[in-house]
């Protein structure tokens, strides 16, 4: 402890000027640092590609001479600008996408058009009416796209649409676009790739018809309402399976152009994670329902080019994250107990790439030299960017402290340098492979003089111990700290495995505002978290809120010890997983909290989806103690300290039965928590600047129940 009680007795933080920041400065998007925008490297690595509004310009990397490839006079009267564009191969044919209408959380539907540059003109694909995710191929001269759950293939020369499927229908077979759950868990918004030579494209097809219904009632709301649900409220329905239930059944297809031929690859799966072509193969990734075991198939063979069995799960970053090309693929892995990178041949031939204890949380790909570039853990809180070639010779591109990433030209001569750390907001340079600043593009100077004069608290680290474990975190103390007095303490967490919290980033968020309103903000990464190793995040497989459950009291109980710390006035805060694991801390004989904020929380994974909780407990039916043991609302009668509840109405993610059943409970052993609903809000609860009132909320609650 004495690296602990060293940190916290620093000097507070000097005050360089009195301007203070508002909570809308902190809560509302607007008092966000500056970016430079999306980059997309060109094809031929002197040029990249940037959106300006409703304009697309190509700037050169060695200069930054830029010009403009599409610019506002093309588009139509009715239209305001461009949500997004793909290019082809050749770049001359852009697909276009606007007036884009969510679906899910990540999906959507708009409208899309193409133009083409050397003619000057725009044509849409389906006039006046949105698809789903058009996906152009490498030519550019044919468009296939998803509308009612079937798929179509538009003609760029003869203009002409061809239905490929006919079997789609709504909350029963889906063509192309991935279901709830795959959308959610793996991260799969369109499945729709095209071979190399435009032949063909491959596509998944989800079956849904046997799997449960879900209901959200909708209300008129105040935030973009319904008018149509002013009297009587509507309805969402869609497909969810929760744990235990039947999935979807998916299938690998494949769309000949020549022919008009639709085949079906000969591969049986619980889950498919991954298609994609590698040279002329079609490759399927496969997983069980388990999620432990996973298969690389080349799908006119069936050949099984990669195998990986796991003790605990596979994670989703390796069933979705191999890279193919033409005569190899590089696959991420955690079998040596860290994420390393393998390559393997068109044979099945599996060789290492990255072999040092560090995990790989970024692959950016291979230059011609057979160079593989990637980010990589530099201590649980850091991340650098290195290059390591097939001797094993790895190169640093970036320092080891703070957290940098990279997006790199075509032939990995040049890249777009990212860096911030806990000081330093976000600063953006394009560099060399070779080491050379080219030119920097945005640094937020102004930004981060504005934060330094306006007395922002810092993020400092420190280590607290849990079961002979060491764990990492973070304190924000007021600038004026003074440790001759008793402050209260809001402990914030996520906790979910694999994420992580603690970090050597830039952040500014609510957390940083509450401590200078009086509170010290403490987070720490408990055991499941990431960043370490495989056996510090699989330690809570079959078992969630356990470990993490020890892991925040323990950092509590270290908290109470300190001096300047009322140990009678402790809080804990959490949204989603967080919120989830609020309500198991708050529910352990040890608790000591005062007050408590779940926000959007699952109170049992027997109501959550399949491929997530099952990934970390297995089915109900195979582990139904585990489930039992890890549902808060099996300890709502132990639940100790004032809790407040946060959810929206419309979350279709972590849904309205949790919080219901909670209350449910609450309510049957007289329980009485303080409440806020928000109506057709989704999991995010965000729009219409509700963030601002959220946290005003949040801060009020903690202010009635931490301050005497």
């Amino acid at each position: 402890m004495k690296r602990l009680t060293s940190l916290l007795m620093m000097a507070s933080v000097a005050v360089i000027a009195s301007h203070a920041l508002s909570l809308q400065d902190f809560a509302l998007s607007q008092s966000r640092p500056a970016t430079i925008g999306e980059v997309r490297p060109a094809a031929d690595a002197r040029y990249y590609y940037q959106m300006d509004g409703p304009a697309i310009n190509r700037v050169e990397y060695k200069s930054g001479r830029t010009t403009v490839i599409l610019a506002e006079d093309v588009m139509p009267d009715t239209l305001a600008g461009w949500d997004g564009y793909q290019m082809s191969t050749d770049e001359n044919v852009i697909l276009l996408w606007a007036r884009s209408e969510p679906i899910y959380r990540h999906s959507f539907k708009a409208e899309y058009f193409t133009y083409d540059r050397r003619q000057g003109r725009l044509t849409a694909v389906c006039p006046g009416r949105p698809v789903e995710i058009a996906t152009m191929a490498g030519s550019g001269r044919q468009v296939a796209y998803v509308s009612d759950g079937n798929i179509f293939v538009h003609s760029l020369d003869g203009g002409q649409d061809i239905q490929v499927t006919t079997d789609g229908l709504k909350n029963h077979v889906t063509n192309g676009v991935p279901d709830w759950v795959y959308q959610e868990e793996f991260g799969m918004l369109n499945s729709i790739c095209w071979s190399a030579d435009d032949s063909e494209f491959s596509f998944l097809r989800w079956d849904e018809s046997q799997v449960p219904m879900y209901s959200m009632t909708l209300y008129q709301g105040d935030c973009h309402p319904h008018s149509d649900f002013a009297l009587y409220p509507g309805s969402f329905d869609y497909k969810y399976p929760v744990a235990g239930e039947k999935n979807a059944e998916v299938t690998a297809c494949t769309y000949h152009l020549a022919s008009r031929k639709l085949t079906t690859a000969p591969v049986r799966a619980h889950y498919i994670a991954q298609l994609a072509y590698m040279g002329r193969d079609l490759m399927v990734t496969t997983l069980n329902r388990e999620q432990n075991r996973m298969d690389i198939i080349r799908a006119c063979d069936g050949v099984v080019l990669y195998h990986e069995d796991s003790g605990t799960w596979i994670e989703e970053s390796s069933a979705t994250g191999t890279c193919f090309y033409d005569d190899a693929m590089v696959v991420k892995s955690e079998q040596s107990g860290y994420m390393q990178l393998y390559l393997v041949d068109n044979k099945g031939l599996c060789t290492p790439l990255t072999t040092e204890n560090e995990n790989v949380t970024a692959f950016y790909g291979r230059d011609n030299n057979q160079h593989y570039y990637y980010q990589c853990t530099a201590g649980p809180l850091n991340r650098a960017v290195k290059c390591i070639d097939r001797k094993g010779n790895v190169t640093a591109l970036t320092p080891a402290m703070g957290t940098y990433s990279a997006q790199f030209n075509a032939d990995f001569t040049h890249y777009v340098q990212t860096f911030s750390d806990a000081t330093t907001p976000p600063q953006y340079r394009l560099m060399t492979t070779a080491g050379r600043t080219v030119r920097n593009l945005e640094l937020n100077k102004d930004y981060a003089a504005t934060y330094t004069a306006a007395q922002v608290p810092r993020r400092q680290f420190f280590t607290v111990p849990s079961q002979g474990v060491t764990l990492n975190g973070y304190m924000i103390r007021p600038v004026d700290f003074d440790p001759g007095k008793k402050y209260p303490v809001i402990m914030s967490q996520y906790s979910g495995p694999g994420s992580q919290s603690v970090l050597n980033k830039w952040k500014l968020d609510w957390e940083e505002y509450f401590a200078t309103q009086g509170f010290v903000v403490v987070c720490v990464d408990g055991r499941g978290t990431g960043g370490r190793e495989r056996e510090f995040k699989t330690i809570v497989y079959r078992n969630l809120g356990h470990f993490e459950t020890l892991d925040q009291l323990a950092a509590a109980h270290e908290m109470a010890k300190m001096p300047w710390v009322d140990s009678k006035r402790i809080g804990i805060w959490g949204w989603s997983y967080g919120g989830y694991e609020v309500l198991m801390a708050m529910s352990h004989p040890k608790a000591m909290y005062a007050a408590g904020v779940a926000i959007a929380p699952v109170t049992s994974w027997r109501f959550y989806d399949t491929i997530y909780a099952e990934r970390f407990m297995r089915t109900p039916q195979e582990n139904p103690d585990g489930y039992e043991r890890s549902a808060p609302l099996t300890h709502v009668e132990d639940l100790k300290g004032q809790l407040l509840m946060m959810f929206g109405s419309a979350d279709d993610n972590v849904h309205i039965i949790n919080e219901m059943q909670y209350l449910a409970r609450m309510h049957g052993a007289s329980m009485m928590p303080e409440l806020m609903v928000y109506p057709n809000m989704n999991h995010s609860i965000n729009g219409c600047d509700i963030r601002y009132p959220l946290y005003r909320r949040v801060l009020d609650f903690f202010n009635r129940h931490l301050k005497h």
